[in-house]
């Protein structure tokens, strides 16, 4: 398989399963990406969007209902998983336990045939690249499961894979060992300069580690791009709830012009900003996100009084469910508050999305 390829192309792909009933439900439909040599893509959204199968599809180990998927000008999908020659880590590493970590992370070139110095070769060099030098003789059982991580991810890549793909990888680590093993594996994948292709429901996990994200539902592509326009424009309300716009009311347009609105909900106005097309409508979903909120300062436009009913303590900063002339809503501040506090909320403009959709 090439390992100087320049793109990955997935076109149109879909995949279809048969229910008990007889009938076909489609768990992924109408994919298309390209994906070029050295992006790091995240597949995000929850379970049963259809990320999984994405994934599966291009490991071979799931057959395409329709569609097909391309590396450079060689179609793939129409190959054996072993004739693609992608690397693949699993969520649960996968490991064979009666097998020194040097003898699992050789596995796949033994199975390639390839001579036994160039197998010590290249498993040295890739225990070094995931730094588990000094390992090499241990059983998985011995290590820990940031270790085993490491290990799994030393098989997939000591085959020298044009792409590497992960299937929620760090999802049986603690909160500790994830955030560290994020920038591990980020660190690995500049060093490869392959692709990596991850699966995640974490949304922090995909904003930190990829060059663009692929939200799904439902089997379908919700928003592609990168994790800062993603975050801070998601196309769609699903998008913008799931990436953590907790607050989503209904709001009347006042005024409209170009992307700029004025908002009106229980007599408090919002300036605010349209996200697509909202094609003159009066009645629009607005999404807040809680991070976005500050205390106002005196005479500042955008505002509005609310009272502390309960707060979360995170350590800097705290979330608040904070009573207001809009409903409730949820807020993060930092500072030290009490429930009953009356507070002056500020939110600027471009941080007040409005949408097409119903609340």
């Amino acid at each position: 398989m090439n390992h100087s390829f320049q793109q990955l192309r997935l076109d149109g792909v879909g995949r279809k399963f048969d229910t008990a009933s007889g009938s076909a439900v489609a768990a992924l439909s109408g994919l298309s990406l390209d994906i070029r040599r050295g992006e790091f893509i995240a597949l995000l959204g929850p379970s049963g969007c259809g990320k999984s199968t994405a994934l599966n599809c291009l490991a071979g180990l799931t057959s395409l209902s329709e569609g097909s998927i391309w590396l450079d000008d060689t179609r793939i999908d129409v190959l054996p998983p072993e004739r693609r020659g992608f690397g693949m880590v699993f969520q649960n590493y996968a490991l064979f336990p009666h097998m020194s970590v040097r003898d699992n992370v050789g596995f796949g070139l033994r199975m390639r045939g390839v001579r036994r110095d160039e197998i010590a070769r290249r498993v040295q060099s890739a225990m070094s690249l995931v730094q588990l030098e000094g390992h090499e003789h241990k059983l998985p059982g011995q290590l820990s499961g940031g270790q085993q991580q490491r290990v799994a991810i030393a098989r997939a890549i000591v085959i020298e894979p044009p792409v590497i793909l992960m299937d929620e990888p760090l999802s049986n680590l603690d909160a500790k060992l994830r955030i560290e093993m994020r920038a591990e594996i980020r660190r690995i994948h500049r060093q490869l300069e392959r692709a990596t292709i991850y699966v995640t429901h974490d949304q922090d996990e995909a904003l930190s580690m990829a060059d663009r994200i692929v939200v799904m539902r439902a089997g379908s592509v919700q928003q592609i791009g990168a994790p800062r326009e993603v975050y801070g424009r998601p196309r769609n309300l699903h998008v913008a709830r799931f990436m953590g716009y907790r607050n989503v009311l209904d709001f009347r347009t006042v005024r409209q012009a170009g992307d700029s609105l004025t908002l009106e909900r229980s007599q408090i106005q919002l300036a605010g900003t349209a996200i697509g097309e909202l094609a003159g409508r009066r009645e629009v979903a607005v999404a807040m996100r809680p991070d976005d909120f500050e205390i106002a300062a005196q005479g500042q436009t955008n505002a509005f009084d609310a009272t502390i009913r309960t707060l979360e303590f995170g350590g800097r900063d705290s979330l608040l469910s904070v009573a207001t002339g809009l409903g409730d809503l949820y807020v993060r501040l930092p500072g030290a508050f009490a429930p009953g506090d009356r507070i002056r909320l500020h939110i600027p403009a471009d941080r007040v999305l409005a949408y097409a959709e119903a609340a």
